[in-house]
């Protein structure tokens, strides 16, 4: 996969060789006020194999321990800087120096089936049972 690293930028590592995500360092030192959150710029720029998509997933670390977490998708097309978007859930302000690890990037094969408008669905065990339906 082909990456471009703008100036300060970290090119993104796997921890261990059979890590699913790759993790995406701060180049910046960043204060997130408690119960907010905050954007990071972090001058990666990917380009992913075609038939696949991007996910940045939370650092579980981040999330146990601060209660940090973050989210988003990368479509294939997309070629700008990787901005990853931290959440704070925490009572506590919390800075993220420059270098840290603050998210990772997995990237999976995707399904993009044509859409058919029809005026009903096939009937399913299930139908529109949603939240709770199953039970606790």
């Amino acid at each position: 996969m082909k990456i471009v690293l703008d100036k300060g930028a970290i090119m993104p590592t796997r921890a261990h060789e059979t890590d699913a995500g790759l993790d995406i360092y701060a180049r910046e030192r960043k204060l997130i006020r408690a119960n907010s959150s905050a954007v990071f710029d972090t001058g990666v720029h990917v380009e992913l194999p075609s038939g696949t998509v991007g996910m940045l997933k939370s650092k579980s670390g981040l999330n146990v321990k601060h209660g940090l977490t973050s989210e988003g998708v990368i479509d294939v097309g997309y070629t700008g800087s990787i901005c990853v978007k931290l959440y704070n859930h925490s009572p506590k302000d919390y800075i993220v120096e420059a270098g840290d690890k603050i998210s990772q990037l997995i990237i999976l094969p995707i399904v993009a089936p044509n859409l058919d408008l029809v005026d009903k669905l096939e009937h399913t065990e299930r139908g529109n049972g949603g939240f709770g339906s199953t039970g606790r």
